[in-house]
């Protein structure tokens, strides 16, 4: 099933993942004592960006004639909260900008645009997510409890309507995120008290939110108040759709491997380490599209360094793309389209009970194990550990027999199985 013994899994001796974390913390260590005035002009320029585009759409919207003054002035507005939401607020609550000791522009302070509130989502993220990334039983955003994305999760009837779950839980992203933070908080709170404390906070934070997207803004727009109202639904479910494909093909799509409780046991950070680079999968972006996004297209440079300014990931990925080269590990990555659709695949897939799918639990594209690269002992019926090569070589081999050469770059996960 999923990974129980991560340096098998990954071909590599305790002498080489030691030597790979001394490699990603010289990284994290060159980021950080570089740190200076560029970076903090970048996000404080990016928040100034923001709430220009934001007050100028909602006058487009307003100050609009026809459909498609609307139309622009409403996807510029999908655009502003989108990149509130994401190269903004998910950045600053991951203490990304801590550093500049602005009270404004820090993880403590800074409260998004959105249904949820960002102190539970910091506790759901940062840590049931980041610490515990795609332990099975402990990242409690494994399919965030509606959806089954590994075999691991035991199949049940519920899950033949994860279809139209998926389709729900896209255009009401907010809201399940909201949830779902509620959910983690309540299930650490040690008294009756506590829990009922966490879900008023967050009512509050809805009631404020709902107030101002869909009475203040159209109250203030007098007559053209419909104008405004389908202008802020549109534009909110625009945000939705767009961050819910953004974190699911980080997440989702083949080669983000999942991992057992096992694998927790007496882990080391080398070996976080690795689990952070094994579990994550990016796609390729452009300078606008990787802004848009939150430089979450990074998302493998994201969970080895969460808390590092996302403007730096772009030359990041330059340094880990080479360690995984250097190491023989495959660096998951394609394009959003091809990302998303194998996300879907396996969405669609698993609704369906084990017995009707093809492949092993320990060889299918969504949930693999080391089990997969054992063969058979002689005679015994049992299995041994396979020859030691890279990960990326035994993967390739696996994929095309014939094939032994090394590809000249990481070969993307959905190349590898049928």
């Amino acid at each position: 099933m999923a990974i129980s013994d991560i340096k098998e899994y990954a071909h590599l001796t305790d002498a080489d993942v030691e030597a790979l974390s001394d490699e990603l913390t010289s990284i994290r260590r060159e980021v950080t004592e570089s740190l200076g005035e560029a970076d903090a002009a970048y996000i404080r320029r990016t928040i100034g960006l923001q709430r220009l585009l934001d007050a100028a759409a909602r006058l487009v919207i307003y100050d609009s004639r026809k459909p498609a003054g609307w139309a622009l002035g409403t996807t510029a507005l999908a655009v502003a909260k989108s990149v509130e939401n994401m190269e903004i607020g998910h950045n600053v609550s991951h203490g990304q900008w801590d550093w500049m000791n602005d009270p404004e522009i820090h993880s403590s302070n800074w409260e998004w645009d959105m249904a949820g509130l960002s102190s539970q989502w910091r506790y759901s993220h940062n840590y049931r997510h980041h610490v515990f990334s795609n332990v099975v039983g402990m990242d409690e955003d494994l399919g965030y409890g509606v959806l089954r994305v590994t075999r691991d999760q035991p199949w049940k009837p519920e899950h033949l309507l994860q279809p139209l779950r998926n389709l729900l839980l896209a255009a009401m992203f907010e809201w399940g995120i909201a949830l779902h933070d509620l959910y983690s908080e309540q299930v650490r709170a040690r008294t009756a008290t506590e829990k009922s404390a966490h879900t008023r906070a967050l009512i509050g934070k809805i009631a404020r939110q709902t107030g101002k997207d869909y009475l203040l803004f159209p109250a203030l727009s007098g007559r053209r108040w419909r104008r405004t109202l389908t202008a802020n639904l549109t534009a909110n479910l625009l945000r939705n759709v767009w961050a819910y494909v953004v974190i699911f093909c980080g997440h989702f799509p083949d080669g983000a491997e999942k991992f057992t409780l096992t694998e927790l046991e007496n882990e080391t950070q080398p070996e976080w380490y690795l689990r952070q680079m094994l579990g994550a999968a990016n796609f390729r972006a452009g300078p606008v599209m990787a802004f848009l996004s939150g430089n979450l297209c990074y998302q493998i440079e994201h969970h080895l360094f969460p808390d590092l300014p996302s403007n730096r990931y772009a030359d990041i990925a330059t340094k880990v793309h080479a360690l995984c080269e250097k190491y023989d590990l495959p660096y998951t990555t394609g394009s959003l389209a091809r990302q998303y659709l194998l996300t879907l695949r396996t969405i669609h897939k698993l609704a369906l009970p084990d017995r009707f799918l093809r492949a092993t639990a320990d060889d299918a594209p969504e949930t693999a194990s080391e089990m997969k690269f054992r063969t058979p002992l002689p005679q015994s019926g049992g299995t041994a550990p396979g020859r030691r090569v890279g990960l990326r070589t035994a993967l390739t081999a696996r994929a095309n027999p014939r094939t032994r050469r090394r590809r000249t770059s990481p070969p993307i996960r959905g190349d590898h199985h049928a």
